[in-house]
């Protein structure tokens, strides 16, 4: 009996369909990243495993796909972008003007349990800006976010960009006696506030001194706690961007190594987590690259907010007018005369050589099964290649009319 053999836990097959909604996500990635004048790049796959201890401890080997390869070197898949962009930033700094405003699209591997939007393989959209420290910086990839979920079909009926800041939280923490040992703890402790019972986050706090009662009234104050959110929320009012922004200070983001603004985006409605989220680490650069240079930045993998893409209804139209689009074609060629299969190769070749997708049928098939075929196709036009060679007939299978027309004219026919 041959053996079967099924998609590893937690990677995923890729059908046409699947393809077409990836590419049709990445395109709304690109398309808006080039208007905010951003320019791609990318790097290894593979990284030393010492450039994410380096960046998150060892506690992140737990969570990579790594290993020793044949050279003796201990190397791990990588599970984000942010630690290759500081290596190559600063390792060319000086080739570049600043800002750098660079994104990538690529994929990733996290050794983690597998769960609804979050796959041990995953592609993701990293946006950042480096060599800024001008907290507009920041509000340009709120901006940048937005316009994403906007071009994605979304409303602000459906999502908000939740902003807060991490230095406001530091400033905090000392004021009320927390020890800067203690700031990554007590950080964490926030992060988690709103997935952790009351009573346990209440035990938490009072081990580092502080009351809950405490930390929700500084929460209320707001963008009140942040000269840098007021700078960025009246810029972000300015372009017209408020209604889909609000100050949450209960976002802090879990990573260590922010050291400013952070900010995530959370549908409304549909009960699911963040589906991007980002912010300001001026210190990482340094720290891996040996270069002092400010940066922000953020990132959205392509599986949660393609599952709230297919929940809502808009978007999930766009979605599906995209996946159709992509895998339809604009002609189908089809053989009346079996005699004529040269002078059909002629025709099929000289269109796409003008650039018109197209199929045909590669065996003999009676018309009428052509013509079903066309239709599966997705075909807007069906090409008939007959006796009259060389002149064609040309049928709108939207309204079955139908014209003779010469081989000369029919690209330029097709293309208006």
């Amino acid at each position: 009996m041959a053996q079967k053999f099924q998609t590893l836990p937690g990677f995923r097959d890729f059908y046409p369909a699947d393809c077409a909604a990836r590419n049709y996500l990445f395109n709304v990635w690109r398309r808006v990243a080039r208007r905010y004048g951003f320019v791609e790049y990318e790097g290894p796959v593979l990284e030393p495993t010492d450039l994410y201890r380096k960046k998150s401890g060892n506690e992140i080997v737990n969570q990579l796909f790594c290993f020793e390869d044949k050279g003796d070197r201990h190397v791990s898949m990588r599970p984000e972008l942010t630690p290759t962009l500081a290596r190559m930033a600063a390792a060319r700094q000086r080739d570049f003007k600043k800002p750098l405003r660079w994104f990538s699209i690529g994929q990733f591997f996290r050794y983690e349990k597998h769960q609804k939007g979050r796959g041990r393989e995953f592609y993701q959209f990293n946006c950042d800006i480096l060599g800024e420290e001008s907290v507009i910086a920041d509000a340009e990839l709120m901006a940048l976010s937005i316009d994403l979920m906007l071009e994605l079909g979304f409303t602000a009926d459906n999502f908000r960009i939740r902003v807060s800041d991490r230095q406001a939280w530091v400033s905090y923490a000392l004021s009320q006696g927390v020890s800067e040992d203690d700031l990554t703890d007590f950080l964490q402790v926030i992060d988690k506030m709103e997935r952790t019972p009351p009573e346990k986050t209440e035990e938490k706090l009072k081990a580092l001194g502080l009351s809950l009662d405490g930390i929700k009234a500084f929460i209320q104050s707001g963008a009140e706690a942040s000269d840098s959110l007021r700078e960025s929320l009246a810029n972000l009012e300015a372009r017209g961007l408020k209604e889909y922004v609000e100050v949450d200070l209960s976002i802090v983001r879990g990573l260590a190594y922010y050291t400013g603004p952070v900010f995530e985006i959370f549908d409304i409605g549909k009960g699911m987590r963040a589906v991007a989220g980002g912010g300001r680490y001026d210190q990482l650069i340094g720290l891996i690259g040996g270069v002092e240079m400010p940066a922000c930045g953020f990132a959205m993998g392509d599986m949660v907010i393609l599952d709230l893409v297919r929940e809502t209804t808009a978007p999930a139209a766009g979605l599906d007018r995209a996946i159709e689009a992509e895998q339809s074609v604009d002609v189908f060629i089809v053989g009346a005369d079996p005699s004529k299969k040269a002078e059909t190769a002629q025709v099929v070749q000289a269109l796409r050589n003008e650039g018109i997708s197209l199929q045909y049928s590669f065996s003999e098939m009676k018309v009428g099964k052509q013509f079903q075929a066309a239709e599966q196709s997705g075909a807007t036009h069906a090409v008939i290649v007959g006796s009259e060679f060389p002149e064609v007939g040309l049928k709108d299978l939207s309204d079955r009319s139908e014209e003779k027309i010469a081989f000369e004219d029919l690209a330029a026919t097709l293309k208006r």
